[in-house]
């Protein structure tokens, strides 16, 4: 297993035979240099979308289309995005499961908000998630841009993770300290 941060929300998780990549956001992403954006999507087998805002969507139209790579998330969300051009989607729902090959992927709340803009403001794309991701003997959360909030207890004691990826930028999501106590 290898997981890399790719920058902001980013991440590329190579599990079992599997390449996944979570909110791919590459062009204007502050932490991820243009030369470094081939490689960071390279032999993706699945693209995971936690939520529609554009740091976490704004490349998955590209990046799908550069890969073939299928992408999952919330299905109103994977309707914007089949809107979009975003051809090989599919949507699910919190509690939902789905596999890239032996890898399981489980949707998981998150405490956020989810939307697109618009040309008239912002579209709402369905509720903002989180994803346990098991593979390798080992349970992934990756959280998704969140608060701390009591479902991760129940989430904790039923999946059982133990590896956390937790956003902790405290301004849109909890801080550290948060993080650090949901953890």
């Amino acid at each position: 297993m290898n997981i890399i941060w790719l920058g902001h929300g980013s991440f590329r998780i190579e599990i079992e035979d599997q390449v996944l990549l979570i909110d791919p956001w590459l062009k204007d992403n502050p932490m991820l240099d243009d030369v470094h954006h081939a490689g960071a999507i390279k032999g993706a087998t699945q693209i995971l979308v936690t939520h529609g805002h554009f740091d976490h969507t704004a490349d998955i139209a590209d990046v799908a289309r550069q890969t073939n790579a299928p992408v999952a998330g919330m299905v109103e969300l994977m309707g914007w995005l089949g809107g979009q051009g975003v051809e090989n989607t599919t949507g699910f729902n919190k509690g939902g499961t789905i596999r890239a090959g032996e890898v399981a992927i489980t949707m998981v709340p998150a405490s956020h908000s989810s939307s697109v803009e618009g040309d008239n403001g912002p579209i709402y794309t369905g509720m903002e998630t989180g994803f346990m991701i098991s593979g390798e003997g080992h349970t992934i959360y990756h959280s998704g841009d969140t608060a701390i909030m009591a479902d991760m207890d129940w989430m904790g004691d039923y999946h059982k993770p133990d590896i956390g990826i937790l956003s902790a930028g405290g301004h849109f999501t909890m801080d550290m300290a948060q993080a650090a106590y949901a953890a």
